[in-house]
């Protein structure tokens, strides 16, 4: 049976230069060369070989809620909630708490903030 280890994430944005900016001053991720292509998708490196992919869709609209997330995971959750906080950054609880972060039953902190195109990401000391 094959096994499968996470590759990338994709997602498409409407605007590829905001949303590479929103990420490298939000997350501190890195650009990295599109191997793949001569396309205007932008890659970003998620550390241990992992990827987000940014794919320009100038007229596309993001209709989600927060069930559809992609969660990373840090040692220091108080540092970088005081970065969301310096930046201004709006987040919650799973609720939808405003400015409230939320501790599961098996003890990992969470909470979650959206990107310029809409997108649900969750932050969690689960490392």
């Amino acid at each position: 049976m094959a096994t499968f280890a996470l590759d990338h994430i994709a997602i498409s944005v409407t605007d590829v230069d905001a949303s590479v900016a929103f990420y490298k001053k939000v997350l501190k991720l890195k650009e990295i060369e599109n191997t793949a292509s001569n396309s205007k998708t932008r890659w970003m490196r998620l550390g241990d070989n992992k990827q987000l992919h940014l794919i320009p869709r100038p007229d596309f609209e993001v209709i989600t809620n927060k069930a559809v997330h992609f969660a990373l995971s840090t040692n220091d959750l108080d540092a970088f909630l005081k970065h969301l906080t310096e930046l201004e950054i709006e987040y919650s609880d799973w609720k939808g708490t405003p400015n409230k972060d939320y501790v599961r039953k098996d003890g990992v902190n969470q909470f979650y903030f959206q990107d310029p195109n809409g997108y649900w990401i969750e932050i969690n000391n689960a490392v």
